[in-house]
């Protein structure tokens, strides 16, 4: 048995949820509880980890960008200014 001590707000999103699909508040809970376990074993590779093949290649297909912007923003204003340092 388990005890939850729920916030006013909490406590009244659930009643109503409850009322209007006809279950006892105890029967959401577990059915939501279900859920969570259910989405988290399902996701075994964190966010990073699904989209980590996509971040920052594909617009100009250089790999280094994020590691090469001082180089090239120097090597954009020496052209724009006709710098030559």
């Amino acid at each position: 048995m388990l005890a939850v001590r729920l916030s006013d707000e909490l406590e009244k999103k659930l009643q109503k949820y409850a009322k209007k699909s006809n279950q006892t508040k105890t029967d959401v809970v577990k059915e939501a509880l279900n859920l969570l376990f259910k989405m988290q074993e399902e996701q075994k590779e964190t966010p990073y980890q699904l989209g980590e093949e996509l971040f920052g290649k594909y617009s100009s297909n250089k790999q280094n960008l994020s590691t090469t912007y001082k180089s090239r923003l120097k090597e954009k204003l020496s052209e724009k200014y006709n710098l030559n340092r």
